[in-house]
Order: C-alpha cells, then sequence, then structure tokens
C-alpha cells in the first residue's frame, strides 16, 4: 500500500499564470507543460464566478457551476449566463457553507432531475446541516424541487458538512456527511459523534433516489444506528467518485494538520475519526490514540502534510488515454493536482505512485475536478476570502 508525504522543495515545480485575474486565452497561446504520460496545456475555460463549489455537464454540452453563496449558474456556447437558475433553495452562505455539491440523475436525459447538496439553515439561521434536494431542470428554472434528505447533524459551526455526491452503477445515491468541525476531546476520542451510528456526523449516506432508504443498507434493522448510514467515522469528505470497472466508493476527506486521506468505502466500515489518523492538531499536538486500530479501516493514501483534499475524480476519456482508470485528487491548501493510478485487478486494486510533481501548482485553491464530455480535465478554483472572483480552467492534450 503505497503512502505519500509531499515534500517542501515541491513548492518549485510548477508555476503558472495567477488564473482568476488573467484573461482567457486560446489553447494555441498557452505554454505546453510535461508530465510522465502526457503533455498539456492548461486553458482558461470561464470567469468572474464566486466561489464556484461543482460542476456537472448536461448532455447539450451546457456545464452547470454551484456557487456557494446560492446560486446555479450556466455556461452555454462558452459563456457564463448572468442569470442564474430559478429555484434554488435557501442556503446558510458562512464558513464553508452555502450551495455545494450538484449531480445529475443517471436517467436525466428521460427525466431531467438533477440534486444539490447544501448547507441548510433552521428557523432563524443560528445552525446548519447537510441536506439535499432534487428538481427537475427546465430552461434556466428548477421545477417540483423537493428536500430528499436533511442530516441529523446540527451545528452552529460553519465547517465541515462535508456534501458529495454521487451515484453508483445501480442508482443508489451516496452522501457524505462531515462531523461539522471541532477540536475532540483528546480524553475521549471513541465519545466524538462521528464514532456515534445514532447520528449523522462524519457518515457516508446510501439512499435511493427519491431519499427512501434502501433495505440491504448495513444498519437497516439495528436499533442503535440511523440506517441511511453507509460507512462513518469520517471527517470531512470533500471528494468522492465511482470506479466505473468496479462500482467502488472513494472518498477522499480532510485531515486535521496532516493526514488526509484517501478511502475505499465499504458498507459499514468505520474509519476510525478521530480514533485513529496520521495527522496532529492545529497547533502540532497529538490528538490521535494512534494510527491503527482494530475494526477501523486504514487510508489506502494519506497526505502528511494535508493539501486539503477536494474534489476526486476516476478519468475515463480518450483524450488522455494513459491516464485512463486513474484517480485525480485536488487540494485547497496545497493548491495542487494529483494524478494517482488506482487500477482493479484480480486481487483488488493495484495502488500506483503519485507523479512526481503535480499537475497543477501554486495556482489558486482547487475545490472541484471533473472530466468534461470531451475527455478534458475541468478543474474550478476556489476563493478562501469569499467576495473575489476566480475561474473554471481544463487540461488539454497536445497531441
Amino acid at each position: 500500500m503505497t503512502r505519500f508525504r509531499s515534500s517542501p522543495s515541491a513548492a518549485g515545480c510548477l508555476l503558472l499564470l495567477a488564473l482568476g485575474t488573467a484573461p482567457a486565452v486560446t489553447a494555441a497561446q498557452e505554454p505546453v507543460f510535461e508530465s510522465e504520460l502526457h503533455d498539456y496545456r492548461v486553458v482558461t475555460v470561464v470567469e468572474e464566478l464566486q466561489d464556484p463549489w461543482s460542476m456537472a455537464f448536461l448532455p447539450s454540452g451546457e456545464m452547470l457551476v454551484t456557487e456557494r453563496p446560492g446560486r446555479l449558474r450556466i455556461v452555454r456556447d462558452g459563456v457564463l449566463q448572468a442569470e442564474p437558475v430559478a429555484g434554488v433553495p435557501e442556503v446558510r452562505y458562512q464558513g464553508q457553507g452555502g450551495l455545494l455539491d450538484i449531480a445529475l440523475h443517471p436517467d436525466y436525459e428521460s427525466n431531467q432531475l438533477l440534486y444539490l447538496s447544501f448547507s441548510k439553515p433552521n428557523a432563524d439561521g443560528s445552525e446548519g446541516t447537510t441536506a439535499v434536494v432534487r428538481g427537475r431542470l427546465e430552461g434556466d428554472r428548477l421545477h417540483d424541487v423537493e428536500e430528499i434528505f436533511v442530516a441529523d447533524a446540527w451545528g452552529q459551526g460553519g465547517g465541515h458538512y462535508g456534501s458529495r455526491l454521487v451515484f453508483d452503477a445501480r442508482g443508489y445515491l451516496f452522501v457524505t456527511v462531515g462531523d461539522r468541525g471541532g477540536r475532540p476531546d483528546p480524553e475521549n476520542l471513541e465519545g466524538w459523534p462521528s464514532q456515534a451510528l445514532t447520528n449523522h456526523h462524519g457518515t457516508t449516506i446510501r439512499l435511493h433516489d427519491d431519499g427512501r432508504v434502501p433495505s440491504d443498507n448495513p444498519f437497516v434493522g439495528d436499533d442503535d444506528a440511523l440506517p441511511e448510514i453507509w460507512s462513518y467515522g469520517h471527517r470531512n469528505a470533500q471528494g468522492m467518485a465511482v470506479h466505473p470497472d468496479t462500482d467502488d466508493i472513494w472518498q477522499t476527506e480532510h485531515g486535521p494538520q496532516g493526514g488526509d486521506e484517501l478511502n475505499l468505502i465499504l458498507p459499514g466500515r468505520n474509519y476510525g475519526w478521530p480514533v485513529i489518523g496520521y495527522g496532529v492538531n492545529y497547533g502540532g499536538e497529538p490528538m490521535h490514540a494512534g494510527t491503527h486500530r482494530d475494526g477501523m479501516e486504514q487510508p489506502v493514501q494519506y497526505w502528511t502534510p494535508s493539501i486539503a483534499t477536494s474534489g476526486l475524480m476516476v478519468y475515463t476519456g480518450d483524450a488522455f488515454p494513459e491516464w485512463k482508470g486513474h484517480l485525480f485528487v485536488g487540494g485547497l491548501a496545497g493548491q495542487q493536482l494529483h494524478r494517482l493510478p488506482v487500477i482493479p485487478g484480480e486481487d483488488g486494486y493495484q495502488v500506483g505512485r503519485l507523479e512526481r510533481r503535480p499537475l497543477l501548482f501554486g495556482v489558486g485553491r482547487i475545490r472541484d475536478v471533473r472530466q468534461g464530455p470531451e475527455g478534458f480535465i475541468y478543474v474550478a478554483f476556489d476563493d478562501r476570502q469569499g467576495g473575489g472572483t476566480t475561474s473554471i480552467v481544463r487540461l488539454e492534450p497536445v497531441r
């Protein structure tokens, strides 16, 4: 099993233009960057976005983008439309919260259903939790919007909502819910909410497409557990993807100061937060009981120091054929995009090493990574301070 620790000297590996402030240019004008398997250009797709969190591509080729303040935007024929999509739910835009992930129903072409995750406010806005709605996109408006999941993870803090959405090949919807932040008590790590099954803190949720609980979820029938839970013991998973060859669920989750993780998500498993881990508390003091414990899963990969993983994709396109089946991992604090070969085999997954240097480095906080319909790799950048604007770029092959 591969482990990765980033090197401080990597900061000088790759410098690009300050994305989000430079004007859009054509691919022919962009410099060529080399990697171990493919050379590529980085081309600006759209600018002037405020806190973009996620992207989705419609069968028409249009791109949908969520902005954390509560707007769903359309990029049509390469142009960001001025008016956002109407019908989006009210969000709690505070801290890390707001309008977050977006996913299309597997049968979108016939039903036009899309799903949005967001930080839902309570009646007076003093608390928030992770919630999911679905609605039918007709024109530039959502119709028949219905709330299909509200996490039992309410809190006053503005962090750790999780909130990634994916559908597997059987049509089940998976949702990540963060542990909602805070510092665990080192004297009672097992008492942290993400170690309990009686709430949704730090969990992966599995649902039918209408929000019903599947009868084969691992804790169905357990009076001491919530039936929506698929896995638990997570901190804040902000990357999730389904491997197309195996239908396995992969996640990246934030560690504290160090210890970001890549996990293969299995039903009913405990992923250890905060009892075990590879990070330390903010300030440097120890926080975990150790790195291993019976009954708790080990990460497939971890990053120390943290890159603040956000956005995860399994590449399946033809534009970069040597990257097929590889994972692409974005980093917020690390401002980098990593490629990680994770190839299924007869005895499980063969996990390769990370590329010797990130494909992107020092260009901005990477919030989301998606594959476009032409096989290019799209990257959305986040503005930590809020109020500014950032871009979406894409990696295009140099043939």
